[in-house]
């Protein structure tokens, strides 16, 4: 988990009333908090368990040991408990948007998409339209291929706040839905936010590619792998476009390094294009 979100949780938890004020209690909360700060979680949870157990959460104001407690068990991976304490704390205090947002991220680790997204989906209702949880929501709606929703929220994202990755994330749902000149705007918008987003070049070769505008392919395709000389799925690419500008040679010689390195499925390409030329 990003600390970011560690520091919101404890924040959250700061402000929920305390206990009426039982020494021992108070002591052993103070204790558990520097251990979760110093990320001895399974020390930090005995200790908040043992509070819980004392208070019997007879009062609202015990809870706040509990969402610590969820926030413990979600650092140190143990997911099951951690859902348990969210359950039994959500429906205490049903307009915690951070207490969605920890559930969420524990079904995240579950993968379980369907329950991400009713969680962020009730976490925006109550916050508004806060552009991390909507590039959330986008992402799972991807998932799910339900391409409309998941292009409206990355919309909406880009009139708050653009950054290339969310340009990306448009881009691919225009692809997703065969609007590849859609797709290829927000690839150039993606370079335009930064020169050096290597994505970019790539995905934008591959969607040229398609549209068979091969000289731009190999444009886009000559950055990405100036970026990332590894991307042997870019190299394959390029392999293609210069065989499909009948520059066989040059073509023919990338599509025989990639198969060298085991991408198997320059073979059918070689075998077409590229016999004669290499013999």
């Amino acid at each position: 988990m990003h600390k970011s979100w560690l520091t919101v949780f404890f924040i959250v938890a700061m402000f929920i009333s305390g206990f009426a004020q039982n020494p021992k209690w108070t002591a052993w909360e103070t204790e558990a908090d520097t251990l979760m700060s110093h990320e001895d979680f399974k020390k930090a949870i005995k200790l908040y368990s043992k509070i819980i157990k004392a208070s019997g959460l007879k009062q609202k104001e015990n809870y706040r040991t509990l969402y610590k407690r969820a926030v413990a068990y979600y650092s140190s991976g143990q997911w099951q408990p951690a859902i348990a304490d969210m359950n039994k704390f959500i429906p205490e205090f049903p307009q915690s948007y951070q207490a969605l947002i920890l559930r969420a991220l524990v079904y995240r680790e579950l993968d379980d998409t369907n329950k991400q997204l009713t969680d962020i989906e009730s976490a925006i209702e109550l916050a508004g339209p806060d552009p991390q949880l909507l590039r959330w929501r986008g992402s799972l709606f991807m998932e799910k291929e339900e391409y409309q929703l998941a292009k409206k929220d990355f919309k909406q994202i880009i009139e708050i706040q653009d950054d290339p990755e969310l340009e990306m994330n448009l881009a691919l749902v225009h692809y997703s839905m065969q609007n590849l000149d859609s797709a290829l705007i927000a690839v150039n918008r993606a370079i335009q936010l930064d020169g050096a987003y290597a994505p970019a070049y790539y995905y934008g070769g591959a969607f040229s590619l398609e549209l068979e505008q091969y000289e731009q392919a190999v444009k886009f395709l000559d950055v990405a792998l100036r970026l990332d000389a590894e991307n042997l799925q870019a190299l394959f690419y390029k392999g293609i476009a210069l065989v499909e500008l009948k520059r066989e040679e040059e073509g023919c010689r990338c599509l025989n390094k990639v198969f060298y390195q085991g991408f198997d499925d320059a073979a059918d390409y070689l075998k077409q294009y590229c016999y004669e030329v290499l013999k």
